[in-house]
């Protein structure tokens, strides 16, 4: 029996912001300076995907922080732009991924504590390995923290190898990023081997309702 999926995924609009923030938080609390999403969501290189909980809403947002409060009176006054209202499906985790010449690099992939183990960070990464073919790069790479045996086993199963050691990157414990990647994205064995673990995938957590534009 086939687990039904309860999430879509989506490109991230600027109402997606605060909770991405959130599970950055979570996910990464001694990332420094954390990232500047509206300015992402700006880049013509950048592609954010969310992955929101179908039928579901996050806790009501504080009144004083609610459009029309005091931080959009203090932004009309200094001639800023509004911020737009915030999302009110919870969004589960999300990925950003750079479209380089020839090459996509995942910057980051988060998921929210409480929904992790359920499928959700690999759904995210199999479409950033989707929009990076249909964009037509042949490489993906990232970092990856030497310690996370999970990302490494999900990495590895879907090819990707190690490239490179980067010393003491993360800031909180010097601890050394491993670099890694995956090459022949657009090769018909790659792409055979990608349906593959998609359909296992499929037919482990059930399908997740995609909505991202052919040309995203």
């Amino acid at each position: 029996m086939i687990t039904a999926a309860r999430y879509a995924l989506r490109p991230m609009v600027p109402g997606d912001i605060p909770q991405a923030v959130d599970i950055e938080r979570e996910s990464f609390p001694t990332l420094w300076p954390q990232t500047t999403y509206r300015r992402e969501l700006q880049n013509r290189l950048a592609r954010y995907i969310v992955a929101a909980e179908v039928g579901q809403a996050p806790a009501a947002t504080p009144p004083t922080l609610e459009r029309g409060g005091w931080r959009e009176a203090v932004r009309r006054l200094l001639g800023m732009e509004p911020e737009p209202p915030p999302t009110r499906e919870l969004i589960l985790g999300f990925l950003g991924l750079w479209l380089m010449v020839g090459e996509a690099h995942i910057v980051t992939l988060a998921v929210r504590e409480a929904y992790r183990r359920r499928g959700i960070g690999e759904t995210l990464l199999v479409a950033a390995l989707e929009v990076a073919t249909q964009n037509g790069q042949d490489t993906m790479t990232l970092e990856v923290r030497r310690s996370n045996e999970a990302a490494h086993a999900l990495y590895d199963k879907y090819g990707f190898t190690r490239a490179g050691l980067r010393s003491r990157y993360y800031s909180d414990n010097l601890e050394d990023a491993v670099l890694m990647s995956v090459h022949s994205l657009q090769s018909p064995e790659y792409q055979e081997r990608l349906r593959g673990l998609k359909e296992t995938h499929r037919r482990r957590w059930g399908d997740p309702v995609v909505s991202l534009p052919p040309a995203f």
